[in-house]
């Protein structure tokens, strides 16, 4: 990376150019400024594509907080402005959308973890409650991803209703709920706990069983199944 303030990307050495680095070492060696410098293509007079990328890191708080930036407050940074904005928009979602696809052609679900890496990285940033079910059919294939109700900062409401209008319409054998903790903690509370009792109870009814309740935490997890809440 250049570190003479006026130093553009033409100037410098061929293999220290980001998409020259990324051919050769693999997109794994780029830093994130590197990387954004790709997306944004060009820089600014005496600012090279770099620099402004890093600029725009330090702005938006680092890579963990640049998906939070709105279009317009990007646009706003000198050197970046509608075009670049919008493309870098559209790469951040296409990351989370491939963070949270399934593997696989059916995307079979055979343990928690699998389930919690379909919501974590779509979750674990959001300020609010956010309550998901995972449809599953017969052979523990993913049907469809359902959100149900986007709570307060605290606390979501749900209604057995809710949950079980989509599974019963797309003809699901199982479920799989999904919530979020913004704090961070993925620890039930007991709120969580009796939701969890109502929502099984309500799924025997109606021949929809309730196979695990994740609460996603930042970058952790916690399954009710594992912990024997079930």
């Amino acid at each position: 990376m250049a570190k003479e303030e006026g130093l553009t990307i033409k100037d410098l050495p061929l293999e220290e150019r980001p998409r020259e680095k990324l051919k050769k070492l693999g997109a794994g060696a780029l830093s994130n400024a590197e990387l954004l410098a790709i997306l944004l293509r060009t820089g600014v007079q005496n600012e090279s594509a770099v620099h402004l990328a890093a600029r725009l890191l330090s702005r938006s708080g680092g890579l963990r907080a640049l998906p939070d930036i709105s279009l317009e407050e990007m646009e706003e940074i000198k050197g970046v402005g509608p075009v670049k904005a919008v493309l870098i928009k559209a790469a951040l979602e296409l990351g989370r959308r491939l963070a949270t696809t399934p593997r696989g052609e059916a995307g079979s679900i055979t343990n928690p973890r699998q389930a919690a890496e379909l919501f974590m990285e779509e979750l674990r940033y959001e300020k609010k409650e956010h309550f998901k079910v995972l449809l599953l059919n017969t052979k523990n294939h993913v049907i469809a991803k359902e959100e149900v109700s986007v709570g307060s900062l605290n606390a979501s409401i749900v209604h057995p209703r809710e949950i079980f209008n989509t599974p019963l319409r797309k003809s699901a054998a199982s479920v799989i709920l999904v919530h979020n903790h913004p704090s961070g903690d993925p620890s039930p509370s007991q709120e969580d706990l009796e939701v969890t009792r109502r929502l099984v109870d309500a799924g025997n009814i109606l021949g929809i069983a309730v196979r695990d309740h994740l609460i996603i935490g930042d970058g952790c997890f916690f399954s009710f199944k594992e912990k024997g809440l079930l």
